[in-house]
């Protein structure tokens, strides 16, 4: 006896009868476009570093190149109040130096709504740019372990270099990726 209602499994098997393989191929091929498209407008601000890959699952993670004046959960913030909910964390252990930023291609997430959102991204990047600084410059941006404050003060071996890092949370990316096979999503 399951404790949930079965309605949506119910939907969703109506939804394959309907559509076919192709059908949620055909879907899932445009919401991958539809990322790719979202993809290149944050790449044409020159100001995101993209870390998810056009495989699997379509979604787009990225964070700030340089966020010595602000951060990604400002930025988050800031798209509130054009209706945007966009989820701004750290990555897990081991990586929690850096901070994204993630949307999540749906279905109904089409190429205007796409086009839209870097729209809305670009006018926040312009106001919060006139802005001055919320936060310390250590707390803003990604700091490297043989420049944190404990390897500076302690002059400790270099743990990782930031290419480490951004190496380390690529391949966790993948990681999450690959192991994305079952499902249409």
């Amino acid at each position: 006896m399951f404790s949930s209602g079965s309605s949506q499994i119910i939907a969703q098997y109506y939804q394959f009868i309907r559509l076919g393989f192709e059908g949620y191929k055909r879907i899932m091929e445009n919401c991958l476009e539809n990322a790719r498209a979202l993809k290149e407008g944050l790449e044409k601000t020159g100001r995101f570093k993209i870390l998810s890959k056009d495989k699997g699952v379509p979604l787009v993670a990225f964070s700030l190149k340089d966020s010595s004046k602000h951060t990604v959960f400002e930025i988050a913030e800031s798209l509130r109040r054009f209706g945007w909910i966009l989820p701004a964390y750290t990555m897990p252990a081991d990586a929690q130096h850096v901070a994204v930023l993630r949307v999540v291609v749906r279905e109904d997430f089409n190429r205007s709504l796409a086009e839209r959102l870097i729209s809305h991204i670009e006018q926040v990047l312009r106001e919060t740019d006139a802005l001055p600084s919320r936060v310390p410059v250590e707390a803003a941006h990604i700091i490297p372990a043989d420049k944190t404050l404990d390897n500076m003060a302690e002059n400790k071996a270099v743990k990782k270099s930031e290419r480490e890092i951004q190496e380390e949370v690529a391949l966790y990316w993948k990681r999450l990726v690959s192991e994305k096979r079952t499902g249409p999503c």
